[in-house]
């Protein structure tokens, strides 16, 4: 994991441009942009402190905005897993998958997705994450804090059971995802 903000190397940006259309000429070079967005990613700032030398925040964020729209980043990082994997020697799609949530505190003034998680006392939002064994994030989802860990889970296994089909065998969770059926012919066990 780096610790730093550093561009795209060229063996990265190799990896991900066929996900865009380099064929038609623009006035921004998209690899820049692309290295703008993982800036802001990365440090936390705001749009508009994109610094000036580098490209209009209103281009970055348009571009974003639209790959956004189109799914793009989740295509990318399914792929991007999928790659992975085969470079380790293993099945392209994971055959067990580890689903959990997080509770996060917000700020006062952030109203969207906020509610109150009474188990830990945090009022705030609930990141739901699913990953596979060597912990590689396939679908990540931001609700209210007050959910419930086992409903919040169901929708995005459905999401990924299209991506790992029949492959998929388990899904481990903790006992509130447990509670839940997840899927027929998909096992939730204890952790």
């Amino acid at each position: 994991m780096t610790k730093q903000w550093g561009p795209l190397t060229d063996y990265q940006w190799n990896a991900i441009s066929p996900f865009f259309n380099l064929q038609r000429k623009r006035k921004h070079d998209l690899r820049k942009i692309l290295d703008c967005i993982l800036w802001l990613l990365r440090t936390g700032s705001q749009w508009r402190n994109i610094h000036p030398d580098w490209l209009p925040w209103q281009a970055v964020y348009y571009y974003f905005n639209q790959w956004e729209k189109a799914n793009l980043f989740e295509q990318m990082n399914a792929a991007l897993n999928q790659l992975d994997r085969q470079q380790q020697g293993r099945e392209p799609t994971p055959s067990v998958l580890c689903v959990d949530t997080q509770s996060v505190k917000l700020s006062p003034m952030i109203g969207e997705y906020r509610g109150m998680d009474a188990h830990k006392l945090i009022n705030g939002r609930k990141r739901t994450f699913v990953v596979d064994t060597q912990g590689r994030l396939w679908v990540a989802d931001v609700d209210a804090a007050n959910g419930a860990d086992g409903k919040l889970a169901v929708p995005l296994v459905t999401s990924i059971l299209w991506r790992c089909g029949e492959r998929l065998e388990k899904v481990f969770g903790d006992q509130a995802a447990s509670a839940v059926r997840l899927q027929q012919g998909i096992c939730c066990r204890i952790s």
